[in-house]
């Protein structure tokens, strides 16, 4: 029988943890393993998010992202940014994106406020 699930604690318990999802996978969702498997999943995550936290995307990444998500030109960007000028400065990096610019493409685009004023590392001049 298999050992009693208990919440992940250290590197060790990951480990083991880690080493039982690989017995488990493939198990048939709704089975006592599959149960297991998906129960184990979500320790994992919980595990994973507190000691190896993501940082959120670049903001120039996420607005690239999303352009192509949605299959969106640099045009498309002019209402929520300004003149074409301008979309070209922000998505190169030489304009960082204004407290407008930010509310903008939250608004229209849904990408998270959070994300868009994050430094956005700009290039320095060469």
């Amino acid at each position: 029988m298999a050992s009693e699930l208990k919440p992940i604690r250290t590197r060790k318990d990951y480990e083991a943890a880690l080493a039982e999802v690989e017995r488990l996978w493939g198990a048939k969702s709704g089975t006592p393993r599959g149960d297991r498997l998906d129960i184990l999943a979500t320790l994992i995550e919980a595990y994973e998010a507190k000691h190896y936290p993501m940082d959120p995307p670049d903001p120039i990444e996420a607005i690239l992202f999303r352009m192509e998500q949605q299959g969106l030109s640099r045009k498309d960007l002019e209402p929520m940014i300004g003149a074409r000028n301008r979309v070209a400065e922000v998505l190169n990096r030489k304009r960082g994106l204004s407290i407008e610019m930010i509310r903008q493409l939250h608004k229209k685009l849904g990408i998270s406020a959070e994300v868009l004023i994050r430094p956005t590392g700009h290039k320095e001049a060469a």
